[in-house]
C-alpha cells in the first residue's frame, strides 16, 4: 500500500511517500498550507502521481507525550483534508521529526535559508519511516 505523509504546518505541508511495498520512505514536495486544505490542483496532482491509500498526518506531541493546543489544530486540519480527498488518514508521532531533519540538512551543508523548503518534507519522511519501521517490526512479532 501506498502511504502519502504529511508534515502540517500554518504556512507549508510537508510531503513524503512510501512505496508500495511499505519499505522506504522518500520526500516528495512541499506545498502551501492553503493549497493542501484547500484540496487545490497542485495537492491533487501529488494525490494523482502517488495515488495514496493513506494520509499518514504528523502529530506534535510534548516530549513527555501529550497533545497540546498544537495537536489539536492538527487533527482538525487532517480530518478536513482526508474529507476532501476521500483517503483515510492516520496519526504517528512527529517528535524531534523536523530537528532531526535540520541536523540532517546541515550536515549535507545547506544554510538555514536552503534549509526553508526541505525541511518539512524530510521531516514527512522521518516519521513515515519511523512509522513504517514500526510496523513492520510488529508484523515480525506475530
Amino acid at each position: 500500500m501506498r502511504i502519502l505523509a504529511l508534515d502540517i504546518g500554518e504556512v507549508r505541508v510537508g510531503i513524503a511517500v512510501c512505496d508500495p511495498g511499505e519499505r522506504v520512505a522518500s520526500p516528495v514536495c512541499v506545498l502551501p498550507a492553503r493549497e493542501v486544505t484547500d484540496n487545490a490542483k497542485p495537492f491533487k496532482r501529488v494525490l494523482e502521481d502517488w495515488e495514496p491509500e493513506l494520509l499518514l498526518c504528523g502529530l506534535p506531541k510534548t516530549l513527555a507525550g501529550e497533545e497540546g493546543p498544537q495537536a489539536k489544530r492538527i487533527r482538525k486540519v487532517a480530518d478536513a483534508i482526508s474529507k476532501n480527498c476521500g483517503i483515510p488518514h492516520e496519526f504517528a508521532d512527529e517528535r524531534l521529526s523536523s530537528r532531526e531533519a535540520k541536523r540532517s540538512l546541515r550536515e549535507k551543508g545547506l544554510s538555514e535559508k536552503d534549509m526553508r523548503g526541505k525541511v518539512d518534507m524530510i521531516a514527512a519522511s522521518l516519521f513515515l519511516q519511523a512509522w513504517l519501521d514500526e510496523r513492520a517490526a510488529r508484523n515480525l512479532e506475530r
